[in-house]
């Protein structure tokens, strides 16, 4: 039985303008986290972001998420050893939380001599009700792009390989902000006029992203939820506004602060870099087409 194993997970870029709550993008930004299967006790280290979270002990989001997918499949989890080294910014609207949630579920998955029997279909189901909604760990289980909904049944995804001359690059604040924060922001009702234009967005997002680049400007623009946060966010939002009328197409990373641009011509990302300033940290990315990867550790 496997003892000990690797997991990479990915950053990720939820709703990516007009797609909230449904569309996300896998990043090429990892995590690594090992994970092993102990006699006793939990020992957790992390190391880059979020080193202050070692000290949670068993309330730590992976080791919360590994225990409860270990003893759904049955098991009896003694000890655990969580070894994390993150490079994903913690509440920055890069998908920290799902990346977390979906390590120690896929993780759990691959320790448990039951686990060939939890499919992907419960590895989303859990991660979902784990994280509230689907955008960000959709993406991070399958990686490209995701599109996630609830259905009956529960929680479900479609992926799709994203155009090769698609650039993300993020734009990330020394600030950060809760997702509930964000989320508090939101009204209950919105205009059915801007309900309707960002479904049209939204469509159209998809087919910008996949096959027709020269779009992403016109795809990414939202009336559902970007301007209700600025209160929340004015430096991320002008930074939108300064970036879409230079023609880039700059959305807001999941609920913020992180600005997202989905750049796609040759030296674009250099052009915008004087727009940006100094005060963001600048990140050019692939979007990663896999999504969690697990490696056994032979010891």
């Amino acid at each position: 039985m496997i003892r000990a194993v690797r997991v990479r997970v990915p950053a990720t870029s939820a709703n990516l303008g007009p797609g909230f709550d449904a569309l996300g993008l896998a990043l090429g930004l990892y995590d690594d986290v090992e994970v092993e299967v102990a006699g006793s006790g939990l020992s957790i280290e992390v190391s880059g972001e979020g080193e202050d979270t070692a000290g949670r002990g068993a309330d730590h989001l992976i080791a919360r998420t590994f225990r409860a997918t270990y003893e759904r499949l049955g098991g009896e989890l003694t000890g655990l050893r969580i070894r994390c080294v993150n490079r994903i910014p913690h509440a920055r609207g890069l998908g920290s939380s799902s990346a977390a949630t979906i390590a120690g579920i896929v993780a759990a998955r691959a320790l448990h001599p039951a686990g060939e029997t939890f499919t992907d279909d419960d590895v989303l189901a859990l991660a979902t009700r784990i994280e509230g909604h689907p955008d960000n760990v959709a993406p991070c289980l399958a990686g490209g792009l995701t599109i996630a909904w609830q259905a009956p049944g529960g929680a479900r995804l479609t992926r799709m390989d994203v155009s090769s001359r698609v650039r993300p690059v993020a734009f990330v604040p020394d600030e950060r902000l809760a997702t509930e924060r964000a989320r508090g922001l939101l009204p209950d009702t919105v205009p059915h006029a801007d309900a309707a234009a960002n479904a049209g967005r939204a469509a159209l997002l998809v087919a910008a992203l996949t096959a027709t680049p020269e779009l992403l400007l016109d795809a990414t623009e939202d009336r559902l939820h970007q301007s209700y946060r600025e209160p929340a966010m004015p430096a991320s939002l002008d930074l939108v506004e300064r970036l879409r009328a230079k023609g880039v197409a700059a959305v807001i990373s999941g609920a913020g602060p992180t600005v997202l641009a989905l750049t796609f011509r040759d030296g674009e990302v250099d052009s915008i870099s004087a727009e940006v300033g100094t005060s963001w940290h600048i990140h050019p990315l692939n979007v990663a087409p896999h999504g969690a990867r697990v490696q056994p550790i032979h010891q």
